[in-house]
Formats: C-alpha cells, structure tokens, sequence
C-alpha cells in the first residue's frame, strides 16, 4: 500500500481534514505516541471500519509525563510507525513537532475532575491535567467525529469522556478491547523496556488479573480478600513493586468493599523499573 501523508503543521492538517468534513465525511481520530504496536493498530482498525476517514497522531505529549520519568527515553521510531500504518490503509498522519503544538507562550490547561484523583492520579500527579490538555488540543486541531482509545488506559479514557461531555464536544469517544499477548501480557509500547528475563516475570500482572475472575467466579466478594491474593501473585516475581492493586467501581474509580457488581480491578507495578499498568473488569454471574 502506499505510505500515508505525513503532516506536521496545524495550517496543513485543517487544510487536509477540512474539505473531508465540508463533504459529510464521518472522520476519526487515533491519538498516539508512536511506538505502535497490535494495540494501537486494533484502534486503527476500528476507526477505519466506522468512519470514511482516519487520522493517525504521533506525538509524545511532553506535558503528561512526570519529573523522573521516560520522556526522554520513550521509544520514538516514526518510519517504523508509518510504514506499520500503511499497511493498516491509513492515508493521513500528523505527526507534529513540540513547538507546533505547544507555543512559547502557551499558559492554558485542563485541570480534570474527580475520576482523576485516585489510581494513576495519585501517583502520577499532573499527568491527567497533561492528557486532558493535549486531547483536548487535538480535538479542536481536527474536529473529528471520534476519536479511538484503548481499554488499557481504562481511568484516561474516563477522564477524556467527562472531559468530552462536561465541555460540550460533539465527539463520541470509543473505547476498544485490550490487546494481549499470547501470554496474556497487555501489549505496551513499554514493554520494549523489558529484558528478556523480566518479560517473562511481567507476565504475574495478568495472572493476578485471571486469579481476580476466578476468585469472584468462585463465589468471593471480599475486595480486600481479591486484592491481597493478586499482591501475592504479582510479588511471587522478584524485583516486582507494587504501585497499587485496586478494586474500584468503574465510574467513579472510588474503592469498594465487596464485588457485587460489575468492578474494575485496576493494578500498576513495576518490573525491573518499568511501570506497567493493567485491568479487567469483574462480573458476577
């Protein structure tokens, strides 16, 4: 297939999209950070079989990463991005340099509610106010007519959806499946970060996770029981450190007690100094 149209300007990118949506087009919109992978492209896919048009977005959002963490070394390999791209049949990418999106000048942030204070909330502080601002950016650069997140994100895609409904904008946001490796290892551009040995010890996130629904399906509706059996598996890896390991109502991520109703059962842990992060929900027959 052809390689997709790489823009890098805002001028460009409305020059492109605006005919599109002048003529009726239903265009969609896949926010990324590069570093693509089957996640990313599942997201792809899908805004390619609901909309006549998509948008791919390439940028690692300086604003949304902490002090001490891997902005710097985050995985950047545009060429490997496009050409993945293109063979999923996207025709436009916008891929834009700091300056493009962040002005000398630029002093104005959205400052997210309350589903962003706890799980990555708390321990990444900040972060949210820097997703909601670049999303919110990149909606009004395309003014698309969905935009296309993936479940492993769970609380981001939270955030972005009040964010979208409390001011107003007419996009509907999709939220699509996590994808996994065969080993159940929730696919993650970090995951490149990993050595081998430690790969394998990752794999404990998504253990926890199967050991989760199988207590619940067993008849278990103690949250704090669910949650110290998962601690347990995911410290049986050695260097493993636990973040949190949280059972929460899905809307309002606040923690519950016992697990009957549908739960988010939400974790953070890192391996060999990579955070990971990991979810599912629990139901109860």
């Amino acid at each position: 297939m052809d390689p997709p149209r790489v823009i890098t300007t805002l001028d460009d990118l409305r020059a492109a999209v605006g005919p599109l949506r002048r003529a009726g087009w239903r265009v969609g919109v896949v926010p990324t950070m590069g570093a693509l992978h089957e996640g990313h492209l599942s997201l792809v896919h899908a805004s390619r079989a609901e909309c006549d048009f998509t948008v791919a977005w390439i940028f690692v959002n300086p604003s949304q990463f902490g002090p001490g963490e891997d902005y710097a070394r985050y995985p950047r390999d545009l060429q490997a991005d496009l050409d993945k791209l293109a063979a999923c049949g996207v025709e436009l990418v916008f891929a834009p340099a700091e300056g493009e999106v962040y002005g000398p000048e630029h002093d104005t942030w959205v400052e997210p509610g309350a589903v962003a204070g706890p799980l990555e909330g708390e321990h990444r502080p900040g972060h949210f106010r820097g997703v909601a601002t670049i999303v919110l950016k990149l909606f009004n650069m395309i003014a698309p007519d969905a935009a296309y997140f993936g479940q492993k994100d769970y609380q981001q895609a939270l955030v972005i959806r009040r964010m979208t409904a409390d001011l107003d904008l007419p996009i509907e946001i999709r939220v699509c499946p996590i994808v996994r490796e065969s080993d159940g290892l929730a696919m993650s551009s970090r995951n490149a970060y990993l050595s081998p040995a430690a790969r394998r010890r990752a794999t404990v996130l998504w253990k926890s996770l199967c050991l989760a629904k199988e207590l619940v399906a067993g008849g278990e509706r103690g949250a704090e029981t669910i949650a110290r059996r998962m601690r347990e598996v995911i410290l049986s890896a050695e260097d493993a450190r636990i973040d949190y390991v949280a059972l929460v109502d899905p809307e309002t991520l606040q923690q519950v007690e016992r697990v009957d109703r549908p739960t988010l059962a939400a974790l953070a842990v890192r391996i060999e100094n990579t955070r990971l992060i990991d979810n599912c929900i629990l139901t109860v027959e």
